[in-house]
Parts: C-alpha cells; structure tokens; sequence
C-alpha cells in the first residue's frame, strides 16, 4: 500500500517521544538519588510516554507490513492504554503538586509515598483495562456501523474514553486552581511579615502562576481538539480530520520530559554524569520539590 504522510508524521513523532522518554527513564533508573516520590511520578509519566511512542511506531510498521485484524486490535489497545497512563500519570502529577502545598508538614512521611503507589496502581490498572477493552471484544471490526473516527474502536468505547479525559482535565484544572490561590496566599502571608510586597515576591508568584498556566494550557491544547472531534465527529467524514487532530495529541508526550523532566535540574545533574562522566562539585545545582514549577 502506498504510503499515507499522516502515517509517516504519526511514525516520525513516535521516535522522537521514544527517544526522549527513554532517556527520561534511563536518568532516573541509573540515578539512585532520583528515587523520590516526585520522580517516581515522573518516572511514570515518562514510561507512559515511551510506551505510546513505541505504539505509534508499531502501529506504522504492522500498517503497512503486517496486515492483520488481531494485530491492529493488540496495536489500538495498547496505544490507548499507554495514553490513559500518561493523562493518569499527569493527573498524579497534579495531586502530588497539591498535596505538597497543602500538606507540606506532612507531605515527606510514609503516608504520602502509600498514597502516590496507590494512585500509580490505579492509575496503570485502569489504563490497562481500558486499553484490553477493544481486544477483548469492544470494537467495530463485526459492525461497520458501529464504528467511531477512530477505528476499529466503536463510538461507545470513544464515549467513554473522552468522558474520562474531560474528568481528569476537571480535576487538574480545579486543583491548579487551588495551587494558584496556595501560591498566592503564601505570597500575601510573606508580604504581611516583611510589611511590604516584594518585586522579587511578585515576579516569582507571577512566574509561577504562569508556568501552571501553560502546562494546563499545553495539555489541553494538545487533547482537546482531538477528544470533542472524537465525540462530535462521524466516520464518514475525510480521514484526515481524525489524523490532523490525532497528530497534535501526540506531542503532549513529546513536551511531557521537557516540562516535568528536562527543566528539574537534580536531572540537568544526573545527565551530566552519565553522558560526561565528569561531574564538577564546584557546579551547584538546587533541590527541588514537587510544588516547584
């Protein structure tokens, strides 16, 4: 079969998200020092990643190599749980956030780190649930009429893959709205105990403010056309429409490092060390926690 461009993108953009998640997770699994909580999410969020890459590139290659029903199913299951588990990932991610503001007393105790392994269980064991739904029998391939924008998944199934999105993406934007108000009413205590707002205090709360504000923004720019085309869109319409609104989804993964990974710099460290071998003390680096952003 002649090959489609949109394949060819969909395949290009699934290296690049394999490339730069296993290099995610190879930092924090060579780093014994990366085995926090915070990079346990992280770790998470970039194995997540790196599975959905690889699905893209699987997808590409059984598309135009090994045409098959069952493996087209195996293909479609497995990418829509590693996309479950990177939306679940970065819900985690949020509550965590949250927790370490809003319980920063208690948040480094043998209670917050049950509570994360607990939502990470949650979150992968209902990610590969809905990711066995198609293969176990949940799909079109029997009943064309059936179907969604995104074969051979039918249009229930999407249904409810879209209503969980837009649940998750409720619940960040209410807890980074939460996050915003913590930020702030920190920022007003310190100004009441000092008589005096600072420049720096409110350049560092704008700064962060904003910075929350465009990793929802990011996140919902990148899943948001493509979920409501998902719920609004007909099988019928062209291909593309699917392909040019499935594209943009895909680099949410290939932010995800540079926004939760590549900016932490205990991971600017831990890559110095293993491609250069030669970390120098005299280059200080600064502990960060979760609520940094």
């Amino acid at each position: 079969a002649a090959l489609n461009p949109w394949d060819v993108m969909l395949c290009v953009s699934g290296t690049a998200i394999a490339c730069e998640n296993a290099l995610v997770v190879a930092i924090i699994c060579y780093s014994p020092a990366l085995r926090t909580p915070m990079f346990v999410l992280v770790g998470s969020l970039a194995t997540a990643d790196l599975l959905a890459g690889l699905g893209l590139i699987l997808n590409f290659v059984f598309q135009y190599v090994i045409r098959s029903e069952t493996v087209s199913l195996l293909t479609v299951g497995f990418l829509v749980a590693s996309f479950a588990a990177s939306v679940s990932s970065l819900l985690a991610i949020t509550v965590d956030r949250y927790l370490s503001l809003y319980n920063a007393l208690t948040y480094y105790s043998e209670r917050t780190v049950l509570c994360i392994h607990t939502m990470l269980a949650g979150a992968w064991g209902v990610s590969l649930c809905l990711g066995l739904l198609p293969v176990l029998g949940w799909n079109c391939l029997r009943d064309r009429a059936a179907c969604s924008v995104v074969r051979p998944l039918t249009k229930s199934n999407v249904t409810l893959l879209s209503a969980s999105f837009f649940l998750i993406f409720l619940i960040m934007l209410h807890l980074y709205i939460e996050i915003c108000k913590i930020v702030c009413r920190h920022a007003h205590q310190i100004a009441l105990q000092q008589h005096f707002l600072t420049a720096s205090h409110y350049v560092a709360t704008k700064k962060g403010v904003s910075t929350l504000a465009i990793i929802l923004g990011t996140f919902g720019a990148s899943w948001l056309p493509f979920v409501i085309y998902c719920v609004v869109g007909d099988p019928n319409y062209p291909s593309v429409y699917t392909y040019a609104t499935l594209l943009p989804a895909t680099y949410n993964s290939m932010i995800n490092p540079i926004i939760y990974a590549y900016r932490n710099q205990e991971i600017q460290r831990s890559m110095w060390v293993l491609f250069c071998g030669c970390f120098q003390a005299k280059v200080s680096f600064r502990s960060r926690s979760p609520s940094d952003v």
